[in-house]
């Protein structure tokens, strides 16, 4: 077998390993589950890659980002490496040479997202395939102690089982020491394969700059004529609108710069993300949409124009800084009423008590196995889907329902052979079937639409043979395959069957969402306080992250100055009497998706919801009239 040390250098090009890297790939060689917490820019994706080449069958990597997939997979491809993506972005063609590929064995690394794992005809196709490594990207997302809990990972786990997995690789930037043990505990990683290397960046010089909102952007453009004209800057912002106006700015200042976020179209993200990397465009002012997977070695600047989200955050952005290992400058412009944008939106994310019991009721009427639209309930209770999954997961973590298989509740089949062609390949009880199926469908001009929640028993056959069949001749090229209407299968275990137990479960999940929206409220903060710590900066990251005999750098601005400025935090004014009767005059007009406190404190401080977002009242004048009133404040006076 070719050696990791000859893989490396005549595939990957590579001189040597960094540090941490090879005792993750010897431990996963020997089959072994680990965890890497490697810094950005630490090199976390080798350790997968180059161990895909060793093993017989596949490696799946679960990537929460397009870009980030798109930007690997081009990478390995240009070594050689038979590597492949399977997102919302490729054609039909190009899927079927992905399964096709899949099938032979010939793919040795498959890039997808969280979500298509729910995908139940994905899934089916991969319990047939030999998985040698699961690899997780950002990892962190699987607990709920994390900065970024995604529900979707809390299934990856179980997953790997279903999936008879050999090995899993699980990879951070962000752990801090309880996330970590969450992660090994998902995923029965021994301590001895827990790999984390240190988060020092000695090349970055890191700068925490008090300033007023007014002052704030005259400093960032002073800042940047300080710089050749061609370094690469990212300057990050909270807000779309922000990241707009800050890139014009710099632009009106004869500097050349680009605005990216999630606002934006796709091609338009994918145009600014080319020209940043070519070097065309050297600024790009950015919400924390940008730079996942940017591998971009020369960054020279990383501006925090608006204050971060949390420590983690803060220590993924500044990773992007100065990845060829030459000085770089991180900067913060400090502003202490940014607090209460961040604020706003955790608060935000809150579901109401009386939205949170809706779901409740609605779920547990269902007497046995249920289906749902996330889409409908999130839509019909007020909840943005990711609080919405939340819920349903907290549920399943209490044994209240059990997730089933997801499905597609409409196949479209467009006939790209002649129908009696396809029914002449097969014997005589599978052409029946087929034409049964066929005539089952209602057509239309050009797709035939068959719907799966009642043709399994107009047929008497069932589901899963419905879609094999589906599938394989989709595969054979003879029809072209679509699916719409995802809904969620869930099974109602009966483990509340009183009115005591169904309200001691409301307050449960009342209390847990209370606990996460006091835990990012703390987090938010530990950004002001490591701002206003005159400790070094560099060895505060550090400690953060469990390194408790990390060292000064000497070379931030803390270390620098002895007394360094400190950041105020606004304090909380009350409403005045015009914002009071703004509030009863919205109150008195009655909108029904507008009913309870919460709900109204959200629209006030211009912070969409499902039901706002539907209805006509975004462009009501009151929608975000409070919005530089911090939400406590607003929701008090509504309840």
């Amino acid at each position: 077998m070719t050696s990791p040390a000859t893989l490396l250098q005549n595939t990957f090009k590579l001189p040597a390993f960094r540090p941490g890297q090879e005792a993750v790939i010897n431990a996963l060689l020997l089959g072994h589950s680990a965890l890497a917490v490697f810094p950005t820019g630490g090199g976390k994706s080798l350790c997968y890659q180059l161990p895909a080449l060793l093993f017989d069958g596949l490696t799946l990597v679960v990537s929460p980002l397009i870009a980030l997939m798109k930007d690997q997979v081009d990478a390995l491809q240009a070594l050689g490496i038979n590597a492949a993506r399977l997102d919302s972005s490729l054609g039909k063609e190009e899927t079927q040479a992905i399964y096709a590929s899949l099938q032979n064995g010939s793919l040795k690394l498959l890039y997808v997202s969280p979500e298509r794992l729910k995908n139940e005809r994905f899934v089916q196709r991969l319990s047939h395939l030999n998985i040698s490594l699961l690899a997780i990207d950002e990892a962190h997302c699987i607990s709920e102690w994390g900065h970024n809990f995604r529900p979707d990972y809390l299934l990856l786990a179980d997953l790997a089982k279903k999936l008879r997995v050999a090995r899993v690789l699980a990879l951070t930037a962000t752990a801090t020491l309880s996330v970590a043990a969450d992660i090994c505990k998902q995923f029965e990683i021994q301590p001895a394969h827990h790999i984390q290397t240190s988060f020092a960046r000695p090349n970055l010089q890191l700068r925490v700059t008090p300033c007023t909102a007014e002052t704030r952007i005259e400093l960032l453009l002073a800042r940047l004529h300080k710089h050749p004209r061609d370094a690469a800057t990212i300057v990050y912002v909270t807000l779309q609108k922000t990241a707009e106006e800050v890139a014009a700015a710099i632009n009106a200042a004869g500097l050349k710069a680009a605005h990216y976020h999630a606002g934006l179209k796709d091609d338009e993200r994918e145009q600014v993300q080319n020209q940043f990397m070519s070097g065309e465009v050297p600024i790009v002012v950015a919400t924390i949409a940008f730079g996942m997977g940017i591998d971009k070695s020369n960054i020279r600047a990383v501006y925090h124009f608006n204050l971060p989200k949390s420590i983690e955050n803060y220590v993924q952005e500044i990773g992007r800084a100065g990845r060829d290992g030459n000085p770089s400058l991180c900067e913060m412009l400090a502003v202490g009423d940014d607090i209460r944008v961040l604020e706003n939106f955790t608060y935000g994310d809150t579901p109401a008590v009386e939205s949170l019991r809706a779901l409740v009721e609605h779920l547990l009427a269902f007497d046995d196995v249920f289906d749902i639209s996330t889409y409908e309930l999130s839509n019909q209770f007020d909840l943005r889907p990711l609080v919405l999954n939340t819920a349903l997961t907290y549920l399943e973590l209490q044994n209240v329902i059990s997730a089933q298989s997801p499905f597609y509740t409409e196949y479209k089949v467009s006939f790209i052979q002649d129908k009696q062609f396809i029914l002449s390949q097969f014997d005589p009880d599978r052409a029946a079937f087929l034409q049964q199926l066929f005539s089952a469908g209602r057509m239309g001009r050009k797709w035939l639409s068959l719907d799966m929640l009642t043709i399994p028993l107009q047929i008497n056959e069932p589901k899963e043979r419905i879609t094999k069949a589906l599938d394989y001749i989709a595969e054979k090229g003879w029809i072209e395959l679509t699916v719409a209407n995802l809904r969620q299968g869930y099974k109602n275990n009966q483990s509340i069957n009183s009115p005591e137990k169904r309200n001691s479960l409301c307050e449960h999940l009342n209390t847990l969402f209370a606990e996460r929206e006091a835990r990012d409220i703390n987090r938010i903060h530990s950004v002001l306080a490591f701002a206003n710590n005159p400790a070094c900066l560099s060895q505060q990251l550090m400690q953060y992250f469990g390194e408790a005999s990390a060292q000064a750098c000497g070379i931030c601005n803390h270390c620098r100055n002895t007394s360094p400025a400190q950041v105020e935090l606004p304090l909380a004014a009350p409403l005045s009497s015009a914002q009071q009767t703004l509030i009863g005059n919205l109150k008195s007009e009655g909108h029904a998706v507008l009913r309870q406190p919460r709900q109204l404190a959200r629209f006030l401080c211009g912070l969409p919801s499902p039901a706002t977002s539907r209805s006509t009242l975004k462009s009501h004048r009151a929608f975000g009239a409070l919005a530089e009133v911090s939400f406590p404040v607003v929701l008090a006076a509504l309840e």
